[in-house]
């Protein structure tokens, strides 16, 4: 296998970073267009599918989202994603 394809491959297994990190990115440029609460709740739900990827995903295939044992991370990830879920929900909705 050449350079070129090795490099390929490795760009190819960091698509659950890449894939929550592009909900992210969507849910801030929705918080920059004056709706916070549906933005937040995009961000939640964001944490959300990290909490399920590294959940169910292999940790080799997991790429970025693997920081620590997979135990750790979960756990982490549902919290956070629980937290934001409940604060992004507790905002008041715009009068």
């Amino acid at each position: 296998m050449n350079e070129v394809e090795q490099q390929t491959r490795h760009r190819f297994r960091e698509w659950p970073i890449t894939l929550v990190l592009s909900v992210v990115v969507v849910s801030l440029v929705i918080v920059a267009n004056g709706h916070f609460r549906r933005g937040c709740v995009l961000l939640a739900g964001a944490v959300v599918l990290a909490f399920f990827l590294r959940a169910l995903l292999p940790s080799r295939d997991a790429g970025m989202l693997a920081v620590r044992s997979r135990r750790v991370d979960v756990v982490v990830l549902g919290v956070l994603g629980l937290a934001v879920s409940v604060l992004s929900l507790w905002v008041p909705p715009p009068s």
